[in-house]
């Protein structure tokens, strides 16, 4: 697998071997992209990786500079097209066994932060249309942090209310958007509403602050993957609901701790789906990996 870093300064991936051999041939890579390849300690050029040089050779008058793919429009297909090569299962159990380890490990951070951004949201969400607008701007940020803790990199509180400043329009737009567009499911015949809401709810914001796409490529990619296996990610949807209702019938108390369960677990799971890790995988250390990004 692979990160890259393209000429409009962001990082994208992580991306197999097959995706970026199909972004060279396109155009959108070339000999002085910078890659950073899993277990490498150090950013290099593509020109420096052997396993490429045939397709750089075979792309010889290829752009030197790498075009913003955020708005090439099929790169929601290249990206579920290679989540769907591979395929996916959702270890629920899994999930939620290595969220509480990360809950454990960094208690007072998760449950703090998870606090804080909820306290903060429901006192948002009593502005009409405003609230609507900066809910997943909120859920954005503690997916966030989340994710830098399960990378194993430095998170602090303050990482929490990353969504404000890493994708505050896209974000906020898929706020808008997806909850209303679910509503409307509900409204209408029901069963639509759970579908979108299985679909984009879990996932989408992780996917806009990860990958720094745009909120509905993001909705579409989130669509297209989850739709693959619905059933196992409604599973999971219901194992939420269930410990978010435990910890709510020990007095609201017990959400003390199982809403940053339910977001460790989440995030886990989108990185099972979505980034090659492996269900088996266990935390990872204290140690920055220098390949997380974004």
């Amino acid at each position: 697998m692979y990160r890259i870093t393209g000429a409009d300064g962001k990082e994208y991936g992580p991306i197999s071997a097959d995706v970026l051999r199909l972004w060279i041939s396109q155009g959108r890579a070339n000999a002085l992209t910078r890659v950073f390849p899993e277990g490498a300690t150090e950013w290099t050029t593509l020109s420096q990786l052997p396993e490429f040089a045939a397709d750089l050779a075979a792309k010889a008058a290829a752009p030197t500079q790498l075009p913003n793919i955020t708005s090439t429009p099929n790169v929601v297909d290249v990206l579920a097209a290679d989540i769907m090569a591979r395929d996916y299962r959702l270890e629920i159990g899994l999930c939620f066994s290595r969220g509480w380890e990360l809950v454990k490990k960094h208690f007072w951070l998760t449950v703090g932060a998870a606090f804080l951004i909820h306290l903060i949201a429901g006192a948002v969400s009593s502005i009409p249309l405003l609230g609507l607008a900066f809910t997943y701007v909120f859920v954005g940020g503690l997916d966030w942090m989340f994710l830098k803790l399960i990378r194993g990199e430095k998170a602090e509180v303050g990482d929490a209310f990353a969504g404000f400043n890493l994708a505050f329009g896209p974000l906020a737009f898929f706020s808008l958007v997806a909850q209303l567009l679910v509503a409307l499911g509900f409204v209408l015949c029901f069963l639509p509403g759970i579908y979108l809401g299985v679909c984009w709810m879990f996932f989408t914001p992780l996917i806009i602050v990860d990958k720094k796409i745009d909120f509905w490529p993001a909705m579409e990619l989130a669509r297209k993957v989850v739709n693959r296996h619905w059933w196992q990610v409604f599973g999971f949807a219901l194992v939420c609901g269930l410990v978010l209702f435990a910890g709510g019938l020990l007095c609201g108390v017990g959400l003390l701790i199982a809403i940053p369960l339910v977001k460790a677990a989440t995030v886990f799971a989108y990185e099972d789906i979505f980034n090659v890790r492996t269900p088996s995988s266990t935390l990872t250390t204290d140690q920055s990996d220098l390949g997380r990004l974004s």
